[in-house]
């Protein structure tokens, strides 16, 4: 249980009966959270808990992604010099 605790507490929430929850002032403020941004909810590995990331985020970390995955493959597709 030590390694899911090893982040920062922010504060404490509670699901509203919709499944809402307040994300702490903290948090928003440490990640630039404001009003109107998109975030996206992962289940941790081992399924218990959750992870926020705000969404622009993870489209970035994509974009880097297929760039490498890019990068590799034209990399592997170059003829290779004489033997």
């Amino acid at each position: 249980m030590s390694h899911i605790l090893r982040g920062r507490f922010c504060g404490a929430t509670t699901v509203g009966e919709r499944g809402q929850i307040v994300i702490p002032a903290e948090a928003r403020k440490e990640y630039g959270l404001e009003i109107g941004d998109k975030v996206m909810v992962f289940m941790s590995h081992h399924g218990n808990g959750l992870i926020v990331i705000k969404a622009e985020q993870v489209t970035r970390m994509l974009a880097e992604t297929i760039d490498q995955l890019g990068r590799i493959v034209q990399e592997s597709s170059k003829p290779e010099g004489p033997a």
